[in-house]
């Protein structure tokens, strides 16, 4: 059994993917250290922030709302989500997750299959979790 508690999930690896994306990750559970065929991150957006426009050829992407308010746009469709939400995205299926709140946006996100997710976050920037990400990843928001 793996494990992260509230006091352990605040040390999880963070990246940005890209140096002008508006999101970022911090892994829980991947292949890379846990021998998983998908992916669990903490999705952090800043406020405004986005992911880009993309889609997945064969992985489920599960997105559950922790904390904050947006939009998530999956074919053109658009849905209100916030804490509590929950939202699966098919393969082939593009979507926009877009943080409209006053507050960064964060969801636990999961890619099944992982279809190279975690190798693209991991291939990213490290990123240092701020003081309003620890109030959050560790339930103290």
């Amino acid at each position: 059994m793996k494990a992260f508690s509230s006091e352990t999930v605040a040390s999880a690896r963070a990246f940005q993917i890209s140096p002008t994306d508006t999101n970022y990750f911090a892994i829980l559970f991947d292949g890379e250290k846990d021998a998983i065929d998908n992916i669990f991150v903490i999705e952090i957006f800043n406020r405004g922030g986005a992911t880009p426009p993309n889609e997945h050829s064969h992985a489920h992407e599960f997105f559950y709302v922790l904390h904050g308010s947006g939009i998530a746009v999956c074919d053109g469709k658009e849905l209100p989500i916030g804490k509590g939400d929950a939202l699966l995205l098919n393969p082939g299926n593009e979507h926009v997750v877009r943080n409209t709140g006053d507050s960064k946006l964060y969801t636990l996100t999961v890619m099944t299959p992982n279809q190279g997710f975690a190798e693209l976050i991991r291939g990213g920037t490290p990123v240092v979790l701020d003081a309003e990400d620890m109030k959050v990843l560790t339930g103290a928001a």
